[in-house]
């Protein structure tokens, strides 16, 4: 017969006793190792590098989207994660990126190179680079607050390309080199980068997104046929395969991102695995990965420095 609720037999007893032990032991042990994971030797925690002018960066770099409400999956997803990402909860995702080997961070926008700063004046130990456009002066100001590198703004990078005026970015970079910056591109079109490269313009790196999210209703109708709704942002299976070549093709650093989908393949763990597997076969040795980090629900800077160690130390695809 069944007991009543909190009426346990002398066998009944046993086995909560034994089962209450085995939590308690495998909650001290988690404790334990979140605990001693800031303290874990460098050898542990060190994940493959890249060399980008005189900096070593980890091939997966901490990026910023998820930080400031940006999902590019819905409105409703933006709000989530504006409302989980406070300041105090962003320097808590920075400092767990640094425990697991995640030593650079990619920013954009004032409200980050203050958060930056921030960190650093805890302590913190973080290689800053940002995406942007614009004035000498904004330049200047991301200079002062620390950072190492600025990557031309990927959206507007392709605007000025589309329209015929991508002679404005050597410009933007210009002022980059000369606050002693390493000066980039980034991008979500691999045309950009084979106009830049035929122009041989002075460029040190290339942010490269895999997926070219944002062609127009006409081009979408020329390629698939239709167009689909919402038009606003389509990934295709095939565009990842034409960015990694042309990521190969260059000797300059690339830093691909959004290989993910813009979390469209995070629902599974075996899609995430295989992303960055795909990824870092892919492109060159010396070429790194940037992935957003939305770790309301599970420790996603820890599995992501996972699949970089396990991944990012292998050699790459030839074309």
């Amino acid at each position: 017969m069944d007991s009543r609720p909190g009426d346990v037999s002398s066998g009944g007893r046993r086995e909560f006793l034994k089962k209450a032990a085995v939590i308690s032991t495998s909650l001290a042990v988690a404790r334990n190792a979140g605990n001693s994971s800031a303290a874990t030797t460098d050898d542990k925690t060190r994940l493959p590098q890249l060399r980008l002018g005189k900096y070593s960066l980890s091939r997966l770099i901490c990026g910023n989207n998820p930080f400031g409400g940006g999902s590019h999956l819905s409105v409703f997803v933006n709000r989530e994660m504006r409302k989980y990402y406070t300041p105090d909860q962003v320097l808590k995702t920075l400092r767990r990126c640094r425990e697991v080997g995640i030593n650079c961070w990619q920013g954009s926008g004032g409200g980050s190179l203050e958060l930056y700063k921030r960190f650093v004046d805890a302590g913190g130990k973080m290689h800053y680079i940002a995406i942007a456009s614009g004035s000498a002066s904004g330049v200047k100001k991301l200079a002062d607050g620390g950072c190492i590198a600025i990557a031309h703004h990927g959206e507007v990078t392709d605007n000025l390309f589309k329209s015929g005026k991508i002679d404005q970015i050597g410009e933007y970079l210009k002022k980059v080199r000369d606050a002693g910056l390493l000066a980039g591109v980034s991008t979500h079109m691999p045309d950009v980068i084979d106009a830049i490269e035929s122009r041989g313009w002075d460029v040190d790196y290339y942010m490269t997104c895999v997926y070219e999210r944002h062609r127009s209703a006409e081009a979408l109708k020329k390629l698939l046929g239709r167009v689909p709704i919402p038009v606003g942002e389509v990934y295709l299976q095939e565009d990842p395969p034409r960015m990694f070549k042309v990521i190969r093709q260059t000797r300059r650093v690339c830093l691909a991102f959004k290989i993910l989908a813009a979390g469209r393949l995070s629902d599974r763990r075996q899609w995430v695995e295989q992303a960055f597997r795909d990824t870092y076969k892919s492109i060159k040795p010396n070429d790194g990965v940037i992935v957003g980090i939305y770790d309301r629900h599970n420790d996603q800077a820890a599995i992501n420095a996972e699949f970089a160690r396990r991944f990012g130390s292998g050699a790459p695809l030839r074309s």
